[in-house]
């Protein structure tokens, strides 16, 4: 029942994007074809478990240990920076394709804070190894599900006779407010 609460949690209750307000960046910049998204969705996925997996080993059994934990903000932007470089080598290689369509993106992963966050707040929530990959898990897949979804509102928007004045960003964030606003009706699922 405990995995249960924080896949549903981590996806629609506290979405990572929607409710926290974390990786507003890629949210707002890969979003505007649903091909891109599912893209970034993927590459963010990858990091965030990798990178929760990777933090929680290191805070636990490293920083802890030697009573380093005050370095963990430090240690873990550097993590997250090496895991990045590895997945844009990893995607320039087997996806060329996907590495251009996601392009100056990719390297923003680095200062992706929704991957820092969920790093972050594993520890912080004491969630043991396999709570915490369920949390990363779950919260990849809820920042997928956002950033999926507004691209194809995005998409749609496209396509309508916006008023001059709000086309562009000022009515992408108007639909990403009203999409924040629909997934708080998910606040008492949990």
């Amino acid at each position: 029942m405990n995995y249960l609460i924080i896949i549903i949690g981590a996806i629609l209750v506290n979405n990572i994007v929607l409710m926290q307000f974390l990786g507003i960046c890629p949210f707002l910049g890969v979003s505007k074809k649903i091909s891109t998204a599912i893209g970034m969705g993927g590459a963010v996925a990858f990091v965030l478990v990798l990178a929760t997996i990777v933090t929680y080993l290191i805070q636990n059994y490293i920083l802890n240990t030697l009573g380093l934990a005050y370095l963990q903000t430090i240690v873990f932007i550097l993590i997250i920076a090496a895991l990045v470089q590895m997945v844009e080598i990893i995607l320039k290689k087997v996806s060329p394709p996907m590495y251009q369509a996601l392009g100056i993106f990719l390297p923003l992963i680095t200062t992706n804070c929704a991957i820092l966050g969920v790093a972050l707040l594993t520890i912080q929530k004491e969630f043991n190894l396999v709570e915490g990959v369920v949390f990363a898990i779950s919260n990849a897949i809820g920042f997928a599900l956002a950033l999926v979804i507004f691209a194809g509102i995005r998409e749609h928007i496209e396509t309508q006779n916006v008023p001059k004045g709000l086309q562009g960003t000022p009515i992408a964030l108007i639909a990403a407010g009203i999409l924040a606003m629909a997934f708080m009706g998910f606040s008492g699922l949990v």
